[in-house]
C-alpha cells in the first residue's frame, strides 16, 4: 500500500501529467499539490527544501524526493510492482530492456521536437505569440522523421515494446496530446495509419482521460 505519496506542479505540465497517468496506471493513492510558478507560492520555506537545484518541485515520497517525470515514473512501477497495472514496466528483463529503449528514444529524440512544438503550435498562440514558422517546420520534420520509424514498428506490434501498452507509451503521451489537440499537429499523427492507430489506443486509456479531466477543470498557468 502506498502511502505519502505527494505530486508537486500543475496538470498542464507534460512532466507532471506523465507522473499522473502513471500513478492512475497503477492505481496508487497520492496528494496533488499544486503551484503556479508564476505566483508566489513556490517561494514558500516548505517548498524550497524540496527543490532541485534548478528549482523544480516534482515528487515526494517519504524522505525521498524526485525530480525527473521519467525516472518518477520507474520509481512508482519497482517500489510498487503489484499494484494496478502489474505489466507496465515489463514482467521480464527482456520486455524491460525494450521499453527502457524507447523510454531513451523518447527521452534523447522525441521529446525535444515534441516540446518545441507544444509550445509553438499550444501555448504561444495563448500568449499572443507570432507563430517562428522556420522553427516549426524545422520540428515538423524532426518529429515526422521519428514517427515513420514508429509507423513501421507500429505494423508489427499493437505498442511501441509489443502487444501490451507500457511506460514506452505513456511516456509519449503529455506531449503528443498538445500538438494532436491543434489541426497542424495532428496530421503528423494520423498521416500514418499505424501511428494513428497507436494515439488513439493510447490517449482513450482510462488514466490518461483522467488526467486530461484534471487539466480542463484546472490547467494551471494558462488558465
Amino acid at each position: 500500500m502506498a502511502a505519502g505519496l505527494q505530486v508537486f506542479g500543475q496538470p498542464a505540465s507534460t512532466d507532471v501529467a506523465r507522473v499522473l497517468t502513471c500513478l492512475f496506471e497503477k492505481n496508487l493513492e497520492f496528494e496533488l499539490v499544486r503551484i503556479d510558478t508564476f505566483k508566489r507560492e513556490h517561494k514558500l520555506p516548505e517548498f524550497i527544501k524540496l527543490r532541485d537545484p534548478t528549482g523544480q518541485v516534482t515528487f515526494k515520497h517519504g524522505d525521498k524526493t524526485l525530480v525527473d517525470s521519467r525516472a518518477i515514473c520507474r520509481y512508482l512501477c519497482t517500489q510498487f510492482p503489484e499494484d494496478g497495472n502489474r505489466g507496465i514496466y515489463g514482467t521480464g528483463s527482456l520486455e524491460r530492456a525494450s521499453i527502457e529503449q524507447w523510454l531513451q528514444a523518447e527521452a534523447h529524440s522525441f521529446d525535444a521536437p515534441s516540446s518545441e512544438l507544444v509550445f509553438h503550435l499550444a501555448f504561444a498562440p495563448l500568449l499572443s505569440m507570432n507563430p517562428d514558422e522556420a522553427h516549426i517546420a524545422e520540428n515538423e520534420r524532426k518529429l515526422q522523421q521519428m514517427l515513420g520509424v514508429y509507423d513501421e514498428i507500429l505494423a508489427k506490434n499493437q505498442y511501441l515494446a509489443g502487444d501490451e501498452f507500457t511506460l514506452a507509451d505513456l511516456s509519449h503521451l503529455p506531449s503528443s496530446h498538445y500538438i494532436a489537440a491543434t489541426p497542424r499537429g495532428r496530421k503528423l499523427f494520423t498521416s500514418k495509419r499505424h501511428v494513428a492507430r497507436w494515439y488513439d489506443a493510447i490517449s482513450s486509456r482510462p488514466s490518461w482521460q483522467q488526467v486530461v479531466k484534471m487539466q480542463s477543470e484546472h490547467p494551471g498557468t494558462f488558465e
